[in-house]
């Protein structure tokens, strides 16, 4: 593969063509590295990538709580130990050096931020105060000694991040950079001028023979802003500069295209990269989205990239390069975008994880062993809970068995993979599917388990991933023949009429809600065949991609929707929503159901909402009963996922995953 073939960024010679590029983890207090951050970077470079970079280091003293700081000798013997963890284990390191610009947060560090002019952003509601001329060229020194810095305590490589809408970035555009100075304005030439001086003041800073890269988006995808063309121009006039390597990813923060969540395609702006490699003599790293070493060795095959970032695909799998090169892809936990563990806790200033690798993050507080001694172990229940406790379990050496009531494994992830975008959630079913029989776990399907059957079982330890079910809520007319359940839409097994109300305006009717509106629209080959060959002008095809054949209404008692989605996804769930014409009635109750449709009280008043179909989506319950029972008779009984309390798949995974490591 060329994949895993070397690849040299200036005189660094990388063993593979694998990058992890920075992100942010949480892990560090008060700017210091923590032991938590070196253990998690070591088990990356354990697993082979050619390329970790790590950050964002913080130049000065604007940025994000527990990000890393580079912006003082203070923090170099902590650095000197991440260079030194990453080097033991044959890995690379690169320093990604991070200055926000109008993103960063004044209530965090007592100061204002700065950008190149006073223009909140509406990702953070924050005025910036405008840089002076002077302050502008101190910022390009500071750039340049953060990355003096890095040389000194052993980093292989420095990254300055000019994407995603921070300080070098917020420079280049039109959109946030209204100067009359020499560093703005609307001449491209003066918008380029701080990122050039910044690479030119770090090259100069680290010496001929020291690699340097820029993280560059190749598309702000911004009303007004830089396309890839200006992008690929500037990315030109930086190698001139010595910059050595240009790492693209996608738009800014504030865009309203999809960048990161799974409503992305794997490897959707890998033209971006190209677009760039087109304009460059060095190599680029192609970025967002690409979780699998197929797509990944794809996009270096049509010379689309000289190599390959994958971020949140390291989280997943720290071991995804040694597994690849050892033939064994299908053992590798694939990132699936949900965002679940990893950007709704940045967002939410809580440490990253992972929903499909549980030890993520936890390198330090949790080690896997053997067990002790072999069990007979018997899981019940084959949703994610009880799937991760299955291949645990069988990964420490004890004899497994997984009694599933219905005819396949996943449980809610089935229902959750069905809403278009969602797709993804299949890619965890997969995994486990091969995991269980890789482990030689003893799958029953079909097989209902009861308090005689679990006892004649006669396991040493028995862990209950029982589930949840769909509430029914108190309202009149709820066991009439025009109302069904989300669950039962997304199983498809419930037919609705053209007119839906849907009770519940959470993830599951919101996603019911998307679902049903898209009935009836051209699907993407469709769009793309008369895109094409010019059947229907761009308009009508917008018409026909986007308006179905129901009349879709959600109800929610709150005062928007979507309240239980994680904030990385929520705005692109009801971005589709409004994209497809799904009408949402907020503070407003179900009093009555009728034949007609729904009785609201909302603003104080009763109205008929009318419809054919009435969907529940009011959340669910767990179902214990029976799991209760088997506790109080087998001592060594394990209760997790929705069967403790309904929460997401990363809770469920993580509490099957502790539950196989106790036995």
């Amino acid at each position: 593969m060329k994949l895993l073939t070397p690849v040299r960024i200036g005189t660094m010679e990388l063993k593979n063509r694998v990058v992890m590029p920075a992100m942010h983890l949480g892990y560090c207090q008060a700017g210091q590295v923590s032991e938590k951050l070196v253990e998690f970077y070591r088990a990356r470079a354990r697993g082979g990538v050619g390329l970790v970079m790590v950050g964002g280091c913080a130049i000065d003293e604007h940025g994000y709580g527990s990000m890393i700081q580079i912006s003082d000798d203070k923090f170099l013997p902590g650095l000197t130990k991440l260079t030194q963890a990453v080097h033991e284990e044959g890995g690379k390191i690169a320093a990604q050096l991070f200055q926000p610009g109008r993103y960063s947060y004044s209530f965090l560090f007592g100061v204002q931020p700065v950008a190149p002019s006073e223009l909140p952003s509406k990702l953070t509601r924050q005025m910036p105060r405008a840089l002076t001329v002077e302050e502008v060229k101190q910022m390009v020194v500071t750039f340049a000694k953060a990355a003096a810095r890095a040389k000194q305590v052993g980093f292989d490589a420095v990254e300055a991040i000019g994407s995603a809408g921070y300080l070098i970035s917020q420079f280049l555009s039109s959109v946030t950079n209204l100067r009359d100075d020499e560093y703005g304005g609307g001449d491209m030439e003066r918008r380029m001028r701080f990122g050039l001086e910044v690479a030119r003041a770090i090259r100069q800073a680290v010496g001929p023979d020291y690699p340097v890269l820029f993280r560059v988006g190749g598309n702000d995808f911004m009303p007004g802003g830089n396309t890839n063309k200006e992008i690929a121009e500037f990315c030109r006039r930086l190698e001139a500069e010595g910059v050595d390597a240009f790492n693209v990813t996608g738009g800014w923060h504030e865009t309203t295209v999809p960048q990161i969540t799974m409503a992305a395609p794997r490897g959707a702006f890998t033209y971006l990269a190209r677009g760039i490699r087109e304009a460059v003599s060095v190599p680029v790293i192609a970025c967002n989205r690409i979780n699998n070493p197929e797509l990944a060795e794809q996009i270096l095959a049509e010379d689309s990239a000289d190599m390959v970032g994958m971020a949140r695909a390291m989280i997943a799998d720290p071991a995804l390069v040694n597994k690849t090169a050892a033939g064994r892809t299908g053992e590798i936990r694939k990132c699936i975008g949900c965002n679940q563990g990893c950007l709704d806790a940045v967002f939410t200033m809580k440490p990253v994880g992972c929903l499909v690798n549980p030890l993520a993050g936890r390198e330090t507080e949790i080690k896997l062993q053997p067990a002790a001694q072999a069990k007979n172990v018997l899981v019940i229940g084959g949703g994610p809970g009880g799937l991760e406790a299955a291949c645990m379990a069988a990964e420490r050496g004890h004899r497994v068995t997984l009694w599933e009531k219905s005819p396949r494994l996943g449980g809610q992830l089935n229902l959750a993979s069905v809403p278009p975008g969602r797709e993804e959630f299949n890619t965890v079913i997969d995994y486990y599917g091969n995991a269980l029989n890789r482990l030689g776990v003893q799958v029953e399907l079909g097989k209902e388990a009861d308090l005689e059957s679990v006892k004649a079982f006669g396991a040493g330890a028995v862990v209950l991933a029982t589930g949840a079910a769909p509430i029914v809520p108190p309202v009149e007319g709820v066991d009439g023949p025009n109302v069904v359940q989300a669950w039962d839409v997304l199983a498809g097994r419930a037919v609705t009429g053209k007119r839906v109300a849907i009770i519940g305006g959470g993830a599951v009717g919101c996603e019911t809600a998307v679902l049903l509106a898209q009935k009836g629209t051209i699907d993407a080959q469709t769009l793309h065949f008369l895109a094409l060959n010019n059947a229907e002008d761009w308009e009508t095809l917008k018409q026909l991609a986007t308006r179905g054949v129901k009349e879709v209404t959600v109800v929610e008692m709150q005062k928007t929707a979507g309240a239980d989605i994680g904030s990385s996804s929520r705005w692109v769930i009801l971005q589709e929503m409004k994209r497809y014409g799904v009408k949402v009635i907020a503070k407003a109750k179900a009093l009555r159901i009728t034949a007609e449709g729904v009785l609201l009280e909302a603003g104080g008043e009763e109205k008929l909402l009318e419809a054919d179909t009435v969907v529940l989506a009011v959340g669910s319950r767990p179902v214990k009963d029976f799991a209760e029972k088997v506790k109080e008779q087998l001592p060594a009984a394990y209760l997790v996922g929705d069967a403790v309390t309904p929460k997401k798949a990363l809770d469920a995974i993580y509490q099957g995953f502790l539950a196989a490591c106790e036995i």
